[in-house]
């Protein structure tokens, strides 16, 4: 089926198919049919030997030019420029970066322009491109291989103009900053035709001289022909060989060079470049107290863990010293000298009261008369018993006083307050015997009171049989 097209349609179909083909293209020619209407607007043609090319050039894409301040802003390198602009002329060859768009109330299509340049500048912005694909296709601009700055620089090596307002800055900045350090000034060229060659004889006198830390490249803004040399591929594999970390601070803010990719740490701006390179004062010493504080608690947990273990240890001691012992046994002694006469004087109760009753007994089944005939003999059964349960008592009582003897025999600090010594060894052992000590070695004697450091001078083993 023939599919018919209405004028909008086609022209639709048409400018669909182009906006999608051409996105955004570059296109190089020569200015013709310039004109310059009161909407501010500019409109030409682009043209070459053998085509024409209609331009429109809007007044809010002319050179990123902001109203109210009347700066101007390069939207490829976003530098601030200054002056008038571009002023286009008949004849002149440039080079205009924007969309293809067709205009639908003459069926023609147009390059909207975005950025128009002269030709000379055109082609250092795509040497700029190609050089940094080419360097990005051979791994300059890797993360991976680019070093790490060392935490505390001393030693630091620039190269720049020594009387450009970039050292300046960079000195200025380093003062204030960091523990201390020493700036060494490698003099370069920073501009023209001779500078990328400057920058390398610099760069290598640098490493020859073995002396940075790091090496610095920095210079102040200026357009991109003014910086033209930081995007030299010699300067670039120079940095890129490098033994010491790069640090490069060139230009303003948004100005960036292939050297600023290369780089193993870019700066925005010279100044900044020491604020990289230097921290703080401040910041450091609040790190330092951070720090100490950190210390502080770790060491307070420490001791405090010391304690703790201390204490278990010592009362694990305690329960197993010798002295502890016999002093449980003890008690138990008291406690069961306490019991014995508890159950004696028990013992002794059951009996009277049992006496008693049976005495009531026999009163009342004997009557008066029976007692009083027995009374003598019952006196001396009375004095009888008493004497045995006497004896009974003392007997025990003996024989706890021989317990407890035995008890206090027992006791190793008995001997010492006869004159008598433990020793004991750095092991914590007790010396039994004289072959238990060698010559020289450090046993500790614990008399009755206080105790003896000794080193053992000489000793005789005993003799066998």
């Amino acid at each position: 089926m023939v599919q018919i097209f209405t004028v909008t349609g086609i022209t639709e179909a048409v400018a669909h198919t182009l906006q999608a083909e051409f996105p955004f293209v570059w296109v190089r020619g020569q200015v013709t049919n310039l004109a310059r209407p009161g909407s501010g607007h500019i409109y030409f043609s682009l043209k070459d030997h053998n085509a024409s090319l209609a331009v429109v050039w809007f007044k809010s894409n002319q050179q990123g030019t902001m109203p109210s301040s009347g700066e101007r802003v390069d939207p490829l390198t976003g530098e601030v420029l200054s002056g008038r602009g571009l002023v286009l002329q008949e004849g002149m060859d440039i080079l205009v970066a924007g969309r293809i768009q067709v205009y639908a109330p003459r069926g023609t299509y147009q390059l909207v322009a975005e950025l128009v340049q002269e030709q000379g500048v055109g082609d250092l912005h795509l040497a700029f491109e190609a050089l940094k694909q080419k360097l990005a296709g051979q791994g300059y601009f890797d993360p991976g291989r680019k070093q790490t700055l060392p935490k505390h620089v001393r030693r630091v090596a620039v190269v720049t103009a020594p009387g450009g307002a970039a050292i300046r800055d960079f000195v200025k900045i380093a003062r204030s900053r960091g523990l201390g350090g020493q700036i060494r000034v490698y003099p370069s060229l920073v501009q023209g035709d001779k500078a990328p060659e400057s920058i390398i004889h610099a760069m290598d006198r640098v490493v020859a001289d073995d002396w940075a830390d790091i090496l610095v490249l920095i210079r102040g803004g200026g357009s991109i022909e003014d910086l033209w040399a930081f995007n030299d591929e010699s300067v670039a594999t120079a940095i890129f060989s490098s033994p010491l970390p790069v640090v490069c601070g060139v230009g303003h803010e948004v100005d960036t060079t292939i050297a600023d990719l290369v780089a193993d740490v870019r700066a925005a701006t010279p100044t900044h470049a020491a604020q990289i390179i230097w921290p703080e004062r401040e910041t450091m010493m609040q790190g330092l107290d951070e720090l100490s504080i950190r210390l502080s608690r770790a060491m307070n947990q420490l001791i405090s863990g010391f304690e703790a273990r201390l204490g278990h240890q010592e009362k694990g001691l305690d329960w197993l010293s010798p002295e502890t012992r016999i002093n449980r046994i003890m008690d138990q002694v008291n406690h069961a000298i306490l019991g014995l006469k508890q159950a004696g004087t028990q013992w002794m109760a059951r009996k009277s009261d049992l006496l008693i009753r049976e005495a009531t007994r026999l009163c009342t089944a004997l009557g008066p008369g029976f007692w009083r005939m027995h009374e003598h003999s019952l006196l001396t059964q009375g004095d009888r018993l008493a004497l045995h349960g006497q004896g009974f008592v003392e007997a025990k009582m003996a024989q706890t006083r021989v317990v407890q003897t035995r008890l206090q025999g027992l006791d190793p600090h008995a001997p010492l307050q006869r004159g008598y010594c433990l020793v004991r060894k750095e092991d914590g052992s007790f010396v039994r015997d004289q072959g238990e000590v060698a010559p020289d070695e450090l046993v500790e004697i614990l008399p009755a009171r206080g105790r003896i450091v000794a080193r053992v001078v000489d000793h005789q083993p005993a003799k066998k049989g």
